[in-house]
């Protein structure tokens, strides 16, 4: 009962995290419109005047909504991350092994591999709509250059891994200013990101920061 209880708790911090992601989306998508005065833009104008174009309250109260949705996306996310190592753990120490996957209770479940191929373990025990779709969503884009040594790079990206997630961009409009803004506002922390990688998905954490080379990831994306 307790690992049913805890996937049902983890389904449910699953489908929380997707709503934090939807506000987070619509607040990005309505501050970085044209016109609009983007994620960390001035609120005056080249006077020092309050700009008669925006509703400054209005912006200053979606800036702290949107720092408080990461907070809290990313408290939620550990405590995914956390129930997920503990269903695999359970899984492993009941079965001595599962369509494949190894079952050393000495490997880290922490790996990008682990955890990508115990989502799947878990999605077929307690399927969930959100979480079913994220799993199999189609990949948006690529990485078709990566700089030696660069964040994406040692953060675990590859050349050819295909995107389906990068912190709150899925598939969608607009991909490449939204993952560029993603970067941005998310420097200094990690982003969770989902690759496929010779067709398995793979969870990463990538953390965009500066560094010798240029932009804060160091990798060039293309739609795909």
């Amino acid at each position: 009962m307790v690992g049913a209880n805890l996937k049902s708790e983890t389904m449910k911090l699953m489908e929380k995290r997707s709503g934090m992601e939807a506000e987070m989306n619509a607040i990005i998508e309505q501050l970085c419109q044209p016109g609009g005065p983007g994620l960390s833009g001035n609120l005056v104008d080249s006077e020092g005047f309050p700009r008669a174009d925006i509703d400054i309250p209005v912006v200053r109260a979606q800036r702290h909504r949107l720092a408080e949705l990461k907070n809290d996306h990313k408290e939620i996310t550990e405590k995914i991350n956390v129930n997920i190592q503990v269903l695999h753990s359970s899984r492993l120490t009941s079965a001595p092994k599962v369509s494949g996957v190894e079952t050393n209770q000495n490997a880290s479940v922490v790996g990008a591999g682990a955890s990508a191929s115990l989502q799947n373990l878990v999605l077929r025990d307690c399927p969930s709509a959100n979480e079913v779709d994220m799993i199999s969503s189609v990949p948006f884009a690529m990485v078709d250059e990566i700089a030696d040594s660069s964040p994406a790079a040692e953060d675990g990206l590859q050349l050819g891994d295909q995107i389906v997630k990068f912190g709150n961009v899925k598939a969608g409009d607009n991909l490449l200013q939204r993952l560029a803004s993603e970067a941005q506002v998310n420097e200094g922390h990690p982003i969770p990101v989902i690759i496929m990688r010779q067709g398995a998905l793979v969870n990463l954490m990538v953390t965009p920061r500066a560094w010798q080379g240029r932009g804060l990831l160091g990798c060039h994306f293309r739609i795909i």
